[in-house]
Parts: structure tokens; sequence; C-alpha cells
């Protein structure tokens, strides 16, 4: 048969054992039919289009690196008759530095890439992100490999426009901060969504760096739907943030998104078993709002250690959430266990105050409360680095 000739030269690999233990030949070929596009192929009998279906399947195995289930799903995505336009891209990747494993996951995630023109379709945007961004060519490849999708926008009409402003606003390196980290704002929705949404804040007279962060640090909140982030930014107002200030972004990110407002009730719930009012929550979120980010482990890791361990007040922390985002073992346990030591030496009082105790860089930590007791306490240093608890607390 034709097509059976043109793909003679792919070898099997024992290809139809794999295939034939998965399911039957017969039944998946002849139910993909209504897949194939009558404009990719030549109107040819059933048998024929089976044959397509192997040998496209046997491509993505031996030519792509597919394993056999997932070769068999994704030949549902795209039909070839010849191997030729495949090989080009194929050989287009390798040549331009695409390692076998990053090809494999390219074909994975967007097998129709196999039928693109290398030359004028996937060469200008590879060039793009190396001229424009400065971003290291591994970095490029690595980030177009996890997320193919860059390789099918227009660098004319999208590439350049987004990168043009985004630089206005957070700079060029966290513009290529971004391109590594291979952020979806450099999507189709960008100007249905990001621009009006930065134009809506700035209407609200909010400062060009709080604007920035969001986009740097929440591209998913500034993301969103317009309508729906309108609505969250009046809730924000509404609660009693002041735009001016970066704590209103910052709420505007911890109340976007379902993932958010999971955590959200999640936290809800967590504080309100330490025994915080609703007024203690919500004093605590307008102060550090992504409070109510954090996970029920290290709220309550933080808050146990401090209530029976330190003698404080779970609600007493409401009025300083910072607190909670301190790390329980690198800071908190081995800070407290030192002052502690001290307090029971009668070298400090008893009452120093947390953010006394957590807030100071290390160097003034160190020389407030240990290089200062050294002959008193010699033991502080070795008790501070082994970041162990003091028995007696």
């Amino acid at each position: 048969m034709l097509l059976r000739s043109t793909f003679s030269r792919i070898p099997n690999f024992q290809f139809l054992n794999h295939f034939c233990s998965l399911a039957n030949v017969n039944t998946i070929l002849l139910d993909s039919e209504a897949a194939i596009s009558p404009s990719k192929l030549i109107s040819f009998s059933s048998e024929d289009k089976a044959a397509e279906k192997v040998n496209v399947i046997s491509y993505m195995i031996n030519s792509c690196g597919l394993s056999p289930e997932i070769a068999i799903s994704t030949s549902e995505k795209v039909h070839f008759d010849s191997p030729e336009r495949p090989d080009a891209v194929l050989n287009f990747l390798a040549e331009n530095g695409f390692s076998k494993s990053q090809i494999t996951e390219l074909v994975r995630k967007r097998p129709s890439i196999l039928l693109s023109d290398p030359e004028k379709t996937l060469l200008p945007k590879i060039e793009f992100f190396l001229q424009w961004t400065g971003v290291a060519k591994a970095d490029v490849l690595r980030t177009i490999a996890r997320d193919p999708t860059f390789l099918t926008r227009s660098v004319e009409n999208q590439l350049i426009p987004i990168y043009n402003y985004l630089k206005d606003i957070i700079g060029a390196e966290k513009v290529a901060t971004l391109v590594r980290r291979g952020s979806w704002i450099f999507n189709q929705t960008f100007a249905k969504r990001v621009i009006p949404n930065v134009e809506f804040l700035r209407a609200l007279g909010i400062p060009n760096s709080f604007i920035a962060l969001v986009l740097f640090n929440f591209p998913e909140a500034i993301g969103q739907k317009h309508d729906q982030f309108r609505e969250i930014v009046e809730e924000v107002k509404e609660m009693g943030f002041d735009p001016l200030k970066s704590t209103f972004v910052l709420a505007l990110h911890a109340r976007s998104g379902e993932g958010n407002k999971v955590l959200w009730a999640h936290c809800y719930e967590t504080y309100t078993k330490w025994g915080w009012s609703k007024d203690d929550i919500y004093m605590a979120f307008k102060k550090h709002p992504h409070c109510m980010l954090l996970s029920e482990k290290k709220i309550s890791g933080v808050l146990s250690f401090l209530a029976t361990k330190m003698g404080c007040e779970s609600r007493m922390i409401a009025r300083h959430p910072h607190l909670l985002f301190y790390s329980l073992e690198k800071r908190i346990i081995p800070r407290c266990s030192v002052v502690h030591l001290l307090s029971l030496k009668g070298l400090v009082r008893k009452d120093k105050s947390l953010n006394t105790i957590l807030c100071p860089a290390e160097k003034k930590f160190l020389d407030m409360f240990v290089t200062k007791y050294a002959e008193e306490a010699p033991q502080l240093y070795d008790i501070y680095k082994e970041k162990a608890v003091v028995s007696e607390v």
C-alpha cells in the first residue's frame, strides 16, 4: 500500500506487539477514522487509514521517543501520510540544541509541532527569545520544552508587544526571569485580561511599583478575567485596604483564584481552632494578607511552640502575623531557646518581646544575645547553631 511504502524506512521495534497488548488494534484504528481531517488526507480506503494510524503511532514511538500508551493518545491529535515534514521538524529541533528528552516532551505536549514549518514558524520564536530577552540558550530551550505554546505565538503580534509592555513596567531583567519560569503571562489572553486589569489598577491610583509586584510575583492574579478581577479589587477595597500601600496588592493576590480561596477557608478554620475570633483573623489579614495562604501545619507548628513552650497567648500573634512566616526550626526554636536560657540565668528579662527576639537580622541577634553573654553562658552559640530546644523550655 502507498502509506506502508512511505513509512517503510521506520524501524518497527516490535511496535505491533506493544500495540496489541494495549488494545484491539482494529477497533482502535477504525474508531479513530472520524478524527482524521479530510483536508489532511487523500481519500483512501479504510485499510489505508488504518495503516496510516499504525504508522503515525509507530513514528511517535520510534522517532519521537513516546511510550506506546502516549503515542496512541497523541496520534489522535496529529495526522500525516509522509514523514518528510515531521523529520524536518525533529532535525531542526536537534540542530538547534534540544535534547532527545526535550524533543520527546515537546511532541508529547504539542504533537502538532510535527507539522510546523521549521524555518518560517519555529525559528523566529527561538530567535526572539534569544535576541530580545537575553536569556541563555539553554534556558530558552528548557522553557520551550516545558511550554511549547511559546512556539505558537506570533512574534510581531504577540511576543514583541507583550515583551515591550512588560519591560516598561517591571524591567528587562524581570521579564527575562518570567521567560525562564515559562510564565503563561505570554499567552493569548494577555491583551484581553492582563492589559485591562493593569489599566484598571492604574486608574485607581495604585503605584507602578505595586503593579510590578503583582505582574512579577503573582501573574495568576493579574491574569484573571476582567470582571472577576474588578470584583476582587472592590472586595479588597471594602475590607479597608489602602490602594497606596503594598498590602492592597497582597490582599488582591490572597483573594484571587479558587486555590487561594480554598487556602483562605482552611486558614480561617485553623486560626479559629487556636482561639482566634473573626476580628482577630481579619486584623491579622489586614496586617499581613498572606497569613491566609499558610498551611495548617505551618500555622499550628508556630502557634503550638509559642503557646506551649514560650507561654504566649495564641491571640497575641494575630497582632504580629509576620511572626508566622519565620522558620520554626531555623529561627524561632533556636532564638527562643537562647533567650530562654539567658532568662533562666537572670541575664535578660523573661518578658522580652517576640519581635525583639525574632525580627533582628542574624548578626544583630548574635551581638545582642550570644556574643554579649559568651563568658556567662559559653554554650549559647552551640545551642543556637544546633537549632536545639533548651530542655527547660
